[in-house]
């Protein structure tokens, strides 16, 4: 019985360990997004074509400055970073998408930006680091690291137009 009792024990210690190393990607939740990049032509123009190809979305900044926003239009807490990252299962590319707001710094106007020398998403204040080049947003560095808070993730469609539409649902 005493046996039995110090199987449990380990076992339940063991899970609750597991559990310590998930990464919540999840920490900016309930915001709105839907960017329709659907058309061939809006892709090709707003879209990620190539590996490391990247574009930030932002309605209440404008960017891209060009970009057709209309009221159907939502970029999430702190903008939307479309980027070309690799598919882990085929290794092919494939359009990613994820809130540029640090989910370390919780405030909208702090964003991540892509370091063009590693491809690595980096926030400015708290210098936290992720891979957004393996589809994760998972933490690589920094205090994001230590709190194990990840990029929030959203969906990327394709359509039968030759395009793509990001959201979250």
């Amino acid at each position: 019985m005493m046996k039995i009792r110090y199987i449990l024990l380990l076992v339940l210690v063991s899970v609750g360990f597991a559990g310590c190393d998930k990464i919540n990607n999840e920490s900016l939740k309930g915001f709105s997004v839907h960017i329709d990049l659907g058309e061939y032509g809006k892709w090709n123009t707003y879209g990620v074509h190539a590996l490391g190809d990247y574009r930030y979305f932002n309605r209440m900044k404008g960017i891209p400055s060009n970009f057709p926003y209309n009221v159907n239009t939502y970029t999430g807490f702190g903008g939307v970073l479309l980027f070309m990252g690799q598919d882990m299962t085929s290794g092919g590319p494939v359009p990613l998408a994820f809130d540029m707001a640090c989910p370390v710094e919780h405030k909208a106007e702090v964003t991540i930006t892509i370091d063009e020398s590693n491809l690595e998403a980096v926030c400015p204040k708290c210098q936290s680091r992720y891979n957004v080049l393996l589809g994760s947003g998972g933490p690589i560095s920094g205090m994001a690291m230590d709190r194990k808070v990840g990029l929030n993730m959203y969906r990327v469609h394709p359509t039968v137009n030759g395009g793509y539409v990001i959201s979250n649902y």
